[in-house]
């Protein structure tokens, strides 16, 4: 599936892969973030920690229509407070899509997967 917008010069189709590697990369950079979390939960309950090249697991992007919605999947460092660092994702992951890609998200959700005590 890709995400298609049409210019003056012609047709371009963004792929999901990487609208989730462009979300991902400014959610592993804000503060208070371990990581990008799978949207599924291993065993126990237990959250998977993404690599760089899998965070399409952790994100999903949703084209109804016109509007776009964002779905991330984060895992957070111990010790902060959550709603500033799910804030500050939102408004970075916002800010970046529509300044890199043009498009107008109207959605950014943010599920935090777990909590991680950073050593």
């Amino acid at each position: 599936m890709s995400i298609s917008k049409t210019t003056q010069y012609g047709n371009i189709n963004i792929s999901i892969d990487a609208i989730a590697s462009l979300a991902g990369g400014v959610v592993t950079e804000c503060y208070g973030v371990v990581g990008m979390a799978s949207q599924k939960f291993l065993k126990d309950g237990i959250a998977e920690l993404l690599k760089k090249e899998n965070y399409t697991k952790g994100v999903v992007v949703r084209q109804k229509d016109d509007i776009l919605e964002l779905d991330l999947y984060i895992i957070v460092s111990h010790g902060v407070k959550i709603n500033e660092v799910v804030h500050e994702v939102q408004t970075r992951v916002k800010y970046m899509l529509e300044k890199s890609l043009e498009l107008d998200f109207k959605k950014i959700n943010i599920y935090v997967q777990d909590v991680k005590v950073m050593k």
